[in-house]
């Protein structure tokens, strides 16, 4: 084993965990934050160090980054509605990142694989890629936030002289899981026959694991300042994802969702939005994501991530098929 640390932020989640699991099979000497140490189930059987830290506080940052060589920056605030988006998402996602690479700095670590996403990616023009720089869409503040964050690795990075290499994931799915991530509790609505209506949003799935081997040929070969979409190139509409899980499961006897128009679902996410302001939770549909994405074929160029770092994910329909299954097994449908 290397004496050489790569440390991972997150490792409770669903990535992070994976990549853990990963980087100790190619026999790497692995560090993970977590932000409640009592919560160990994730780490059973892996050999890795488990440190108490939390991206918002740099004094937990620097006790977690000593003598580590390779940070994989996973941790962050995946939230597409809260009470507060301005401050529990956008800025909790940008301070996090300001301090990962503050404390990168101070503690000598010379490579950072930075988890982006392809919410930073502008979707006017199809397939979407790197080339076309940043998402000026500014209307949802998850979004807002990767795509300020995205920009502000690469710019700290080549500010602090660190090594960093980002990659932009899409829709992960699949095991192994310790939580529900947002995709895996899509999967597990369609399962549970809980998508009634096709909001005509797609989706473009990949398997979490080819997204943890994608990030880990990104420490090794991939280049400084460089965005590599991790993805697959073909979007699924809700309407395919519900028959693949129908002709799979028939007993389930799932319904194919009803297609309707825009404007009713306007609607309806409307009084979605009025409704989760007295109750503070999350409403199932809100309108500027349908303006965002009603009809957007989510297709990508990953040519570069396939030349230069070797990535070659399942097929969406088979990483969809697999998350299915593991989801049915182990989530008890």
């Amino acid at each position: 084993m290397s004496n050489e640390i790569s440390l991972v932020t997150g490792g409770t989640g669903h990535l992070g965990n994976n990549l853990i699991r990963l980087l100790l099979a190619n026999n790497q000497k692995v560090r993970t934050t977590v932000r409640n140490t009592n919560n160990t189930a994730p780490f059973k059987g892996l050999d890795c160090e488990i440190v108490q830290a939390d991206i918002t506080d740099k004094a937990s940052l620097r006790m977690a980054f000593e003598g580590v060589t390779n940070v994989y920056a996973v941790a962050a605030n995946f939230s597409m509605w809260a009470k507060d988006p301005k401050t529990e998402i956008y800025d909790n996602n940008l301070q996090g990142t300001q301090n990962v690479f503050d404390v990168a700095k101070e503690c000598g670590v010379q490579n950072i694989v930075y988890v982006s996403s392809v919410a930073s990616l502008d979707f006017t023009k199809l397939p979407a890629n790197v080339v076309n720089g940043y998402n000026k869409d500014r209307r949802n503040w998850y979004f807002n936030s990767k795509n300020d964050s995205d920009k502000l690795a690469v710019a700290l990075g080549k500010k602090y002289g660190i090594r960093t290499v980002l990659v932009l994931p899409s829709a992960m799915v699949g095991a192994i899981a310790f939580k529900l991530s947002y995709s895996n509790n899509l999967v597990l609505q369609v399962l549970n026959g809980e998508i009634p209506v096709d909001t005509s949003v797609t989706l473009n799935w990949v398997d979490v694991k080819d997204v943890a081997l994608g990030m880990f040929n990104a420490m090794t070969k991939g280049r400084d300042g460089e965005r590599y979409i991790l993805a697959n190139e073909t979007h699924t509409t809700l309407q395919e994802s519900v028959k693949i899980a129908a002709d799979l499961y028939p007993e389930l006897k799932l319904k194919m969702p009803k297609k309707v128009p825009k404007w009713l679902l306007y609607g309806v996410a409307g009084l979605m939005e009025f409704s989760s302001k007295l109750t503070g939770n999350e409403p199932l549909l809100q309108r500027h994501y349908l303006d965002m994405f009603y009809g957007l074929k989510q297709d990508y160029d990953i040519r570069n991530s396939r030349e230069e770092l070797g990535f070659n994910p399942k097929p969406s329909k088979k990483a969809l098929e697999d998350a299915l299954a593991y989801l049915k097994n182990d989530w008890k449908v």
